[in-house]
């Protein structure tokens, strides 16, 4: 049997991403990062807490190896659930705002004011780049320990949201370091679909 031609009006993927924005400017984002067919990989939720096995593990440590690739990057609150994440990704305008990379400080993770740091240029990796780096180095590394290379770990998008100011940034982050205890409500718990 032959597999069907491509056909653009059938196979065209829908973008999720807002159009005409800049995903390499400054910024804060917040994502979610699913698992290939919603699998519960990464640990599991025990007592509104989340347990990680080695696979989260492995996603615990490229999540936050992120600002050692990209000096431009800070990170914010973040979580891992057994089979999705979420986190906040700040684009900042340099980096000298974080020492060259490191975890944002406190909740007022937005982007510093260009005037009052120093500018200096590098190259500015949109925020598509820095999620495929994650899920990249995460998968390569899970499938090597579950000797399954070329299979998927991750769904093949991921879901963003531009964080516009402070007040959203600090209801954003309360909802990512709550998610544990709010897993049997949670889309993603395959429990819950039953």
């Amino acid at each position: 049997m032959t597999e069907p031609k491509f056909d653009p009006r059938i196979h065209h993927r829908k973008s999720i991403r807002l159009q005409g924005f800049d995903y390499s400017r400054a910024g804060a984002y917040f994502v979610t990062i699913v698992a290939h067919g919603r699998e519960c990989l990464f640990g599991e939720i025990v007592d509104g807490e989340m347990k990680m096995n080695r696979f989260g593990e492995i996603l615990n440590h490229a999540w936050f190896d992120l600002p050692r690739h990209y000096r431009h990057v800070s990170l914010g609150a973040f979580v891992i659930m057994p089979n999705h994440v979420h986190g906040i990704i700040v684009l900042n305008e340099d980096d000298s705002v974080t020492g060259r990379g490191g975890s944002v400080a406190g909740r007022t993770a937005l982007p510093a004011n260009s005037e009052t740091c120093p500018y200096v240029p590098l190259k500015r990796h949109p925020l598509s780049e820095i999620v495929r780096a994650f899920k990249s180095f995460s998968a390569k590394r899970i499938n090597v320990l579950r000797r399954t290379q070329g299979i998927p770990v991750w769904q093949r998008n991921y879901y963003e949201h531009i964080i516009r100011n402070d007040r959203e940034m600090e209801r954003i982050w309360h909802y990512i370091e709550s998610n544990p205890s709010m897993w049997t409500e949670d889309d993603e718990n395959p429990l819950r679909r039953r």
